[in-house]
């Protein structure tokens, strides 16, 4: 079983969540054994400015299948009036170490620019997300035959036109540019299918991963769950975000899975036999999901694999 056949467990679960779901309100809080590697430092980390307060950027690179013009600009948190950047411990940093996929760098390093993200972080949930050519080299094509994840953010078709009707995303400047979006904000069905093929767009799907991440990891800590701001914590926490959906990746932290929810996306991951052996051998589903899930994101999700020289701080 390959590593991307749990998207057709969550799959469900992050069209649930994408969009309009409020997040839960709680105190910081003590996270489970574990948790400490996906949060970092754990010091409390500001709040992110909300998406719809950034501005899309001109595009580096799309592919010639799709030509997708957005209005150029800076991204700013207009509340402050200069460019909001996350990962200040050690600076976004330049990508240095891409190998056969240097040709999205120019992309990965505007989307990081735009969101705030570290390009390395970018890049480690690209990386983790799409499938690979026998060269190394991300698939643009990459589709989940078992759910309808497609591309190199692997987004689901639900979650995808949720962002396109999100204001202030990326995709959703793009999809009102061309006239997808109706008067009421929504994906017009004649549009859907223009609107879904951008998932194979290098470009577009980058600036979504990052979009999704930034907003997923304003609603994690909006939570009360405390995290690091450096690169490797940020993308361990917005790769959570990626795969469970911003509810699912909540309960996860603050307690766990539930055991029906746990089980059934192990045996999905991992198949049923092996599953229960895991869970026969830990103890519990929610445990045995949590041991293969932590697993899987420590070998993963690496931003140090990408991440070259500091940036200097834009004013």
């Amino acid at each position: 079983m390959t590593d991307r056949l749990w998207q057709a467990a969550i799959g469900n679960a992050q069209d649930k969540h994408a969009g309009a779901e409020a997040p839960c309100r709680h105190a910081a809080m003590l996270m489970p054994m574990g948790v400490g590697g996906l949060l970092g430092t754990g010091r409390q980390s500001p709040a992110l400015p909300p998406v719809a307060d950034l501005l899309p950027v001109t595009p580096e690179s799309v592919s010639p299948a799709i030509r997708v013009d957005a209005p150029a600009g800076p991204v700013v948190d207009r509340s402050v009036g200069s460019l909001t950047r996350l990962g200040s411990e050690t600076g976004i940093g330049a990508l240095s170490t891409l190998g056969p996929n240097a040709g999205h760098a120019a992309t990965l390093q505007a989307a990081a620019e735009r969101s705030g993200l570290p390009a390395s972080t970018l890049a480690a949930i690209v990386d983790a997300e799409a499938a690979k050519r026998p060269d190394g080299s991300w698939n643009l094509r990459s589709r989940n035959p078992r759910s309808s994840a497609a591309g190199l953010g692997q987004f689901l078709s639900g979650t995808w036109i949720g962002m396109a009707q999100t204001a202030g995303t990326w995709l959703h400047d793009v999809a009102r540019q061309k006239g997808w979006i109706d008067q009421n904000g929504r994906v017009a069905s004649s549009a859907r299918g223009s609107l879904l093929a951008l998932r194979y767009d290098a470009t577009a799907s980058i600036n979504s991963i990052a979009d999704y991440a930034r907003s997923n990891i304003a609603t994690i800590r909006k939570a009360g769950i405390r995290t690091g701001d450096n690169p490797d914590a940020l993308a361990k926490i917005a790769y959570l975000g990626h795969h469970l959906g911003p509810g699912d990746a909540i309960r996860y932290l603050k307690g766990g899975l539930a055991d029906g929810r746990a089980s059934r996306l192990l045996k999905a991951q991992i198949g049923a036999a092996p599953a229960l052996e895991r869970i026969a051998r830990i103890g519990d589903a929610s445990a045995a999901h949590r041991d293969w899930l932590d697993t899987y994101i420590a070998r993963k999700i690496r931003p140090d694999r990408f991440a070259g020289a500091s940036l200097p701080n834009s004013s």
